[in-house]
């Protein structure tokens, strides 16, 4: 598909492809502004929204902001342009995150149509998985994705797998436990009650594992077994960590881009994704979930639970506003 041309149709599936991608708390971080002159779409952080309890330093923020980069890039091929992305454009300016410039091109796209396709179809599923597990082939594919976007994809093996789970479920039982996030975990629970489209609906947290093996993220809602019981879950999870050599802004943000490659990759494939960030939340066990590469070590960004099974419930999108730069 080709057009010289950001019609208003283009443009709002441009930011509705950008709004569909995941962000911590479903908060959905971010705030878009058009300079027509030179096509350029600006995403700035959306501080409000921040969790400042949860995520102080704002890494979750940027990953969030990172999924919704890389979704822009993938729907802007798909309408015929080369998406030119600047992350950190100005150093004077912390909230603007990204600027993606549509350039006009007549090389053919660079991503394969099923990416496009995902980009509508992927959200988490919070539920049981089959005991099934995932063909070598397809552990390559999404290795490669994350290292595409500059990162790196480690598939665990069990005894891995089953420390990193251990860690997560540390740090939901801190999570829980602590007033100041399980309250603002809460508010993000209940805040679809404002009409807004932000937050956890209830229906898709889904149930917790009957064994307590997989730690399910609970939003400290505390809820009554009759309403959502718990389940068996699978017993070997396949369970992969993305990681970047260094820790900067930057890096957040090519961590986000390189996590949302991944899950559309696993979407393209009929695999579900669920994200096991807790422990990511808490510096201490955050350390213990640094993986070694040979020399170096590198800096965890995301916990991925993978398999096949249902789809969980998609969570709701805000309608998006987008400014026109004041000068245009």
């Amino acid at each position: 598909m080709r057009t010289a041309v950001l019609d208003g149709t283009s443009l709002e599936t441009l930011l509705s492809a950008a709004v569909a991608a995941p962000s911590i708390h479903n908060t959905q971080p971010w705030r878009f502004r058009l300079d027509p002159p030179t096509l350029t779409l600006a995403i700035r952080a959306a501080t409000h929204r921040g969790l400042r309890h949860t995520d102080p330093t704002g890494r979750a923020l940027h990953l969030s902001v990172g999924c919704a980069v890389l979704n822009l890039r993938i729907a802007a091929e798909h309408f015929g342009w080369t998406p030119v992305t600047r992350l950190l454009p100005h150093p004077d300016e912390p909230e603007l995150l990204a600027t993606v410039r549509l350039a006009d091109t007549t090389r053919p796209t660079t991503t394969h149509p099923a990416l496009y396709d995902s980009v509508w179809r992927r959200h988490s599923s919070r539920l049981p998985f089959a005991e099934r597990p995932l063909p070598t082939p397809l552990l390559t594919e999404l290795t490669e994705a994350a290292h595409t976007e500059g990162a790196v994809l480690h598939h665990l093996p069990a005894a891995q797998g089953d420390t990193v789970l251990r860690l997560t479920r540390e740090a939901e039982h801190r999570n829980t436990t602590d007033p100041d996030r399980a309250a603002e975990s809460r508010r993000w629970l209940t805040g679809l009650d404002t009409g807004t489209g932000l937050g956890m609906p209830p229906e898709a947290l889904g149930p917790q594992d009957f064994l307590d093996h997989i730690p399910m993220r609970d939003f400290s809602a505390h809820r009554h077994p009759n309403t959502l019981p718990a389940r068996p879950f699978e017993k070997r999870p396949s369970i992969a960590v993305l990681t970047t050599t260094h820790d900067r802004r930057t890096d957040w943000l090519r961590a986000g881009q390189a996590l949302e490659r991944v899950l559309l990759t696993a979407t393209a494939h009929s695999v579900r994704a669920s994200l096991l960030h807790q422990a990511l939340e808490w510096p201490d066990l955050r350390e213990c979930l640094m993986v070694p590469v040979g020399p170096h070590t590198c800096h965890p960004q995301m916990v991925l639970r993978l398999g096949y099974g249902p789809e969980g419930p998609a969570t709701p999108r805000s309608g998006h506003t987008l400014h026109l730069r004041e000068d245009a």
